[in-house]
C-alpha cells in the first residue's frame, strides 16, 4: 500500500515543500496509521537532509500524509524506532 506524504522543511534560509508517494506495510498501517506514516516520512526526511547536506538551520515545519493527517509532532518527538529481528 502507498501513502502520499508532504513535508514542509526549512534549510539554508529557505522554506520548501517536498511531496511523494511511499510504500508502507499494509498490516502496520491498519494497526497504527500515524506510526507507519511517520516511519516512512522520517526515512524520507533523512534522505532529503543528506541530499541537501548538513545545514545548521535545517528544521521540519510540517509533515502530513494522505491529505491532512498531521504527524509533525510525532516526527519531531524523535526518530521512529524500527524493530528488526537480527540475531546481534
Amino acid at each position: 500500500m502507498n501513502i502520499n506524504i508532504k513535508v514542509h522543511l526549512h534549510s539554508r534560509e529557505t522554506n520548501f515543500l517536498q511531496s511523494g508517494s511511499f510504500p508502507v506495510v499494509n498490516s502496520e498501517f491498519k494497526k497504527d496509521p500515524h506510526w507507519a506514516a511517520a516511519i516512512a516520512a522520517y526515512e524520507w526526511i533523512q534522505q532529503i537532509q543528506n541530499e541537501f547536506g548538513s545545514s545548521k538551520d535545517f528544521r521540519i515545519d510540517k509533515v502530513v500524509y494522505n491529505g491532512d493527517n498531521d504527524i509533525t509532532e510525532l516526527i519531531k518527538k524523535g526518530r521512529p524506532i524500527i524493530e528488526d529481528d537480527l540475531p546481534f
